[in-house]
């Protein structure tokens, strides 16, 4: 589930408006800490508080692909 959502969110950020990805991040904040994605919980807060900085999208984005990346690697 978390796996899906991060994706799902990932791929939505870059077009989204700045309170869409206030939501997007807030949802993703959550989840991410309760599976111990601690590096993309605080890159969400992070966004969640600054959704017009470009390079907290970016930080989000990164974190998100190397947590997709662990998971595909231990769901082996």
């Amino acid at each position: 589930m978390f796996k899906d959502q991060a994706a799902s969110v990932r791929g939505a950020l870059t077009a989204a408006p700045q309170d869409e990805r206030r939501r997007l991040a807030h949802g993703l904040r959550g989840s991410a800490g309760g599976v111990g994605a601690f590096v993309v919980a605080d890159c969400a807060a992070e966004l969640e508080h600054n959704p017009a900085v470009v390079d907290c999208v970016s930080r989000l984005q990164a974190a998100i692909d190397e947590v997709l990346a662990f998971i595909t690697k231990i769901s082996r």
